[in-house]
């Protein structure tokens, strides 16, 4: 993969781009150290020998640039970069999405306002209207130590053996970073029940979704539970597939690789054959 930069809304926006196919949008889910390697990284490589990948880091996130002044959660600007990404970045014709967590719902937004996104693959997605938890309030809170990360981290997996050194450090080491901290606090200030209802999507954009859905979540993901959030959506998508794993947190791209590199192999792959 090679490591690019485009320019969306003023704003520098880092993505990795790499393999041939069907070209692929991959959105990454939001929280203090979030990045498309934080969340994708395992996936990333094998998923460029069967598409053309473009996996991006948002606007404010990992090696993009930052917002110059708030609202930095800013849902409707990063789905401006993902419809700018798809119009002057993807080459022209059919394209698909694949979106985790806050990226899932970023996702489906983007294939609502743009019939080039043939299929779309959410994993953890949020987008429904639910109470703020315990788990995702705390993953939304600045650690202000590698103890307290960890903490929060370990509510994110299915399984301690999931979550490793490598991640927690990778995650520290960016919220290090000059000025990266006070910028997140800033993001996830309290009341942080706004931050999840700005990714809800109202069932006329729902419906207008024409693309092949594909949507997978873990069944112990404590923060995102599948219960409020997929099977939610999935109501207003009756022609969505859906796959709940079992053993499986919110970060299930990592904790289920295999799972989640088949699905999107068998959606991207047999869409760039059609």
């Amino acid at each position: 993969m090679e490591s690019k930069i485009t320019q969306v809304a003023g704003h520098d926006v880092h993505y990795w781009e790499g393999g041939e196919g069907l070209p692929v949008l991959m959105l990454h889910g939001v929280g203090p150290g979030t990045s498309i390697m934080g969340n994708f990284g395992p996936v990333l490589e094998p998923l460029i020998e069967h598409c053309h990948l473009f996996a991006a880091d948002l606007i404010g996130f990992g090696e993009s640039g930052r917002k110059a002044a708030p609202p930095y959660f800013d849902v409707e600007l990063w789905v401006e970069q993902a419809l700018s990404m798809i119009e002057e970045v993807l080459p022209p014709g059919p394209c698909g999405v694949a979106g985790h967590s806050m990226g899932g719902a970023l996702a489906l937004k983007t294939a609502s306002r743009c019939d080039r996104v043939r299929c779309v693959l959410t994993s953890s997605t949020v987008g429904s209207a639910y109470a703020l938890n315990d788990a995702l309030d705390g993953f939304w809170t600045l650690p202000k130590t590698p103890e307290a990360l960890k903490e929060s981290m370990l509510k994110m997996v299915g399984s301690t053996a999931a979550l490793t050194e490598e991640m927690i450090d990778q995650r520290w080491d960016l919220l290090q970073t000059q000025g990266y901290a006070a910028y997140f606090g800033e993001m996830f200030a309290p009341p942080r029940q706004q931050y999840l209802d700005a990714g809800i999507l109202i069932p006329e954009g729902l419906a207008s979704i024409s693309a092949k859905v594909v949507m997978l979540h873990g069944r112990v993901d404590q923060p995102c539970p599948a219960a409020d959030t997929t099977m939610v959506l999935a109501k207003a998508l009756p022609t969505a597939d859906i796959q709940l794993l079992g053993h499986c947190g919110h970060n299930l791209p990592r904790e289920r690789s295999e799972e989640y590199l088949s699905a999107a192999i068998k959606l991207f792959g047999t869409e760039s054959q059609t």
